[in-house]
């Protein structure tokens, strides 16, 4: 519990150095002249092929998959939902829509590697857990969130 409180303070805290950042900016912008090229877009986030190749270690068996749940829990159903719907309460009050682990689609495109880069380095809004978490428990978490798919799949009947 205590890990998880801390990684919510210091979301809370990030959000609102955030906040006070932007207060600082001028009340009025200079107007761009008309003709003048918009400013370049961010570079796309991009997942070095390497990482992405990486296959998980850890076999997903309920002992993973349980230690995966509990991690998942300090650190990421604050903003993706207890049940991984995307809709944790941090979430909810920064206005953000996130993937619906429950469903089979939402992580179907993205391999086991490029979902341990993502947890390690973070990705947009999402910080991510660099070293504070071993990579085993980076690789038990995918595996408890791979296996939230499985949970809503129902079996096709003959």
């Amino acid at each position: 519990m205590r890990k998880g409180f801390g990684a919510f303070t210091a979301l809370l805290l990030l959000g609102i150095a955030s906040a006070l950042g932007q207060s600082e900016e001028p009340a009025q912008q200079e107007q761009k002249p008309t003709g003048q090229a918009a400013a370049p877009a961010a570079p796309a986030y991009v997942i070095p092929p390497e990482a992405a190749k990486q296959a998980n270690p850890m076999k997903p068996t309920a002992a993973s998959i349980a230690e995966g749940k509990k991690m998942y829990g300090y650190d990421c159903a604050m903003c993706h939902g207890e049940s991984g719907d995307g809709k944790g309460d941090l979430a909810s009050d920064m206005k953000l829509t996130l993937k619906d682990y429950r469903d089979a689609a939402a992580l179907k495109d993205l391999s086991d590697g490029e979902m341990f880069y993502i947890i390690q380095k973070g990705k947009g809004q999402m910080t991510g857990e660099g070293e504070r978490q071993k990579p085993d428990e980076i690789w038990n978490m995918i595996n408890f969130i791979r296996s939230l798919a499985k949970k809503n799949s129902k079996p096709i009947a003959n």
